[in-house]
């Protein structure tokens, strides 16, 4: 539905009614007689005429505005923005007899500037003590007990984008060893769907992945997946608003990307790291166990062969360049684990 026209419309009426208000206060009468006729419609007119062409300024961008901010505006600020509202519009109410009473225009035109001080002001005294109000009335420590109940009962685990382009969360979720609900910010899924149109063949294709990922992780049984539209304002870049998000609800963030790791845990956000739990389920290997391999290239060291354990670790095998496309037993030496994973270093059986 287009509100432009209504909103136009509404404009018209409101700010003509206004001119029609301020014509009769200048006239100094509510009879309209022919001298006071053109005063009293001309203002009328001029109200009505400013209101049409002014009403997408002063009607539709304080309404778009307003939808934008509640919808990042948390559900406690909501709720006490209400109250605070309707206590303060009750109280202009009741100062709205004995203020008309005052001589014009002061009678017709200050209740209608108590409703808006006195609806502002019960506004935003209730939302920045919220805390006071709701703890005098009892009802603070019971939201906050089943706000705790709720929190314990399912975490909320921030999804990057990294890690959705990565694939594995899917396979991840599948265990079950994720406890809590997924849940993809809408800028994190909007800079998913920008690589996923990018005109790089290989970027669009790891885009088109992690659309995949998603849809795969929606329609899985054993994980739970959200989307937030919630935009932190305090922040501009993806991986900022990430961070601010997950200090504002007490999440944690899943990704692989090693810089957001790094200044998530400086604020003391948790991070779940997918290459972190990679290497920490590979098969551990003490020196001296025997393992079977094939050699699939030479190393850099002369004489060295190279084999892939099913996990991708990577092992070198001394002299092993002899048995090149060859699987043979071979002999732990020593287990070096590296930024880059798990090094396993063999030698061929005697």
């Amino acid at each position: 539905m287009r509100l432009g026209p209504l909103f136009r419309v509404l404009g018209t009426l409101l700010y003509g009614f206004i001119g029609y208000e301020l014509g009769i206060a200048l006239a100094g009468t509510t009879q309209i007689t022919s001298s006071n006729a053109l005063q009293i419609w001309g203002a009328t007119v001029i109200g009505a005429v400013i209101g049409f062409f002014l009403s997408p300024w002063l009607v539709m961008a304080p309404a778009m505005a307003a939808r934008n901010s509640l919808r990042s505006l948390p559900i406690g600020d909501l709720m006490s923005g209400t109250i605070g509202l309707a206590i303060g519009l009750l109280i202009a109410a009741l100062l709205a007899f004995p203020v008309s009473r005052l001589p014009d225009p002061f009678g017709s035109i200050l209740p209608f500037v108590a409703v808006i001080i006195f609806g502002y002001l019960g506004a935003a005294v209730l939302v920045t003590r919220q805390e006071d109000f709701f703890g005098f009335t009892k009802l603070g420590s019971r939201a906050q007990t089943a706000e705790v109940a709720e929190t314990s009962k399912e975490s909320m685990l921030l999804l990057d984008t990294s890690v959705i382009i990565d694939g594995r969360i899917a396979d991840v979720a599948k265990t079950g060893f994720l406890l809590g609900k997924l849940v993809v910010p809408r800028f994190v899924l909007n800079e998913v769907q920008y690589i996923a149109d990018s005109s790089d063949t290989m970027r669009r294709n790891r885009g088109r992945r992690g659309l995949e990922i998603l849809d795969k992780l929606q329609n899985s049984p054993e994980v739970k997946v959200e989307f937030l539209d919630q935009d932190p304002t305090d922040a501009h870049a993806v991986d900022d608003k990430l961070v601010s998000l997950a200090m504002e609800h007490g999440a944690a963030i899943v990704t692989n990307d090693y810089n957001l790791n790094r200044v998530a845990k400086l604020r003391g956000v948790l991070i779940l790291n997918i290459n972190e739990l990679a290497n920490a389920v590979k098969s551990v290997y003490l020196p001296g166990e025997q393992l079977l391999i094939k050699i699939i290239q030479e190393g850099k060291e002369l004489g060295q062969g190279v084999g892939y354990l099913e996990d991708g670790t990577m092992v070198v095998i001394e002299n092993g360049r002899r048995f090149l496309n060859q699987e043979l037993p071979v002999q732990v030496t020593k287990v070096l684990q590296t930024n880059a994973g798990r090094m396993i270093f063999a030698v061929p059986e005697a």
